[in-house]
């Protein structure tokens, strides 16, 4: 822990350095004022010396030395961001060195692993965040908000639809590393109804659909979901791995509805659409850091002690919800779910607004989903 004009930082260690670790996570430091970059761990000689430069990190280590960063006394949290099926090995191994993890969504892959972290985390005392950005983004806590109010009377239905189009050979069209639509993007569709109907689907049903190219011959091109929740309100999305950008949700209440789009943006602009009584009010999100924001809550909960309100069992429960998905969609049938109670949700208190990168980083031996670089 590092003490800059009196202020204490965290001190973290980004493990993987992917499209999403380079482009959105590395240039928000900046940004981040009790957080900082200290060390970087990839098997990639290249990005670690490149990015080790262009960032002034002085430390860098490849995977096998994971153990090595760990205990070496330079860091106090990591923040990982490798393939979805490394996440509990590095969660662990982190935890049991007592260094605080915060972790990118899906949590992890199945359910034991997820236990398996929150355990590790709780016998070494150290927090454990997973990395739900949009719990403290403005636009998406204001749509709880006008919600819970009742603007739009009782909310019903919750309808979304999150597609992009994955270019063949990218790490999500892998099934051995976790891939697939629902734990990539669908996931985001799951965690918005839930802190926006403030509950827990009891029942779900899925199907997927694969229109036969080489690219989705491990994952599904596509998946429908219905999930069903106490008080006979229903939530439905389509995520897909083989369509334009979209990406929007709305909520149908008995007296009106709200519409967000785009819905699950890591930056620029979001907008609602409130309509009550067949009048629509619209109104713009300025482009915030969010991962900025998610540094600097994860930080000050470690440096106040506080437990983080995206928790472990936050990713557990998403987890097990795709997991039945799946399991529905093998069944050809709906799927009850044991409900899981969470006492903490996302509100507008948590809402952190920092400015956004003032420009786009190049990438190194990384690229976009869509195959940009």
């Amino acid at each position: 822990m590092t003490s800059t004009n009196g202020k204490r930082k965290i001190r973290y260690a980004v493990v993987g350095l992917g499209w999403f670790a380079q482009e959105a996570a590395l240039p928000s430091f900046g940004h981040a004022e009790n957080s900082e970059l200290v060390a970087l761990v990839s098997d990639d000689p290249t990005k670690s010396e490149e990015l080790s430069k262009k960032y002034g990190i002085e430390h860098t280590y490849s995977y096998e030395e994971y153990e090595d960063c760990l205990a070496s006394g330079e860091i106090d949290a990591v923040y990982i961001a490798l393939p979805n099926h490394l996440h509990c090995d590095y969660t662990v191994r982190a935890a049991n060195q007592a260094i605080h993890v915060l972790c990118e969504k899906p949590m992890a892959v199945t359910e034991e692993e997820c236990e398996a972290m929150i355990k590790a985390a709780n016998d070494n005392n150290v927090k454990l965040m997973i990395a739900y950005r949009l719990h403290l983004e403005e636009a998406n806590l204001q749509a709880v908000e006008i919600i819970r109010s009742k603007q739009i009377g009782e909310p019903r239905i919750f309808n979304s639809v999150f597609s992009q189009q994955v270019e063949e050979g990218n790490i999500r069209l892998r099934n051995i590393t976790g891939g697939g639509t629902l734990y990539d993007i669908g996931i985001y569709c799951i965690n918005a109804v839930r802190y926006l109907f403030q509950d827990e689907p009891i029942e779900v049903f899925a199907v997927a659909a694969n229109k036969g190219e080489q690219r989705f011959s491990e994952v599904e091109e596509m998946t429908s979901v219905t999930l069903r929740f106490p008080n006979e309100r229903l939530a439905t999305f389509i995520c897909s791995f083989g369509g334009a950008n979209v990406s929007t949700y709305q909520v149908v209440g008995t007296k009106g509805d709200l519409r967000v789009k785009p819905a699950y943006p890591w930056q620029g602009e979001i907008k609602h659409y409130l309509t009550i009584n067949g009048e629509t009010q619209e109104r713009t999100f300025e482009d915030h850091d969010q991962l900025a924001a998610e540094f600097t809550y994860f930080s000050d909960c470690i440096l106040q002690d506080k437990d983080p309100e995206p928790s472990g069992t936050e990713g557990l429960i998403d987890v097990s919800i795709i997991q039945a998905l799946y399991q529905s969609i093998e069944m050809g049938k709906p799927v009850q779910i044991e409900t899981r109670n969470r006492h903490e949700r996302p509100n507008s208190t948590q809402a952190i607004e920092l400015p956004p990168a003032e420009k786009k980083p190049e990438l190194i031996h990384a690229a976009s989903p869509s195959g940009e670089s």
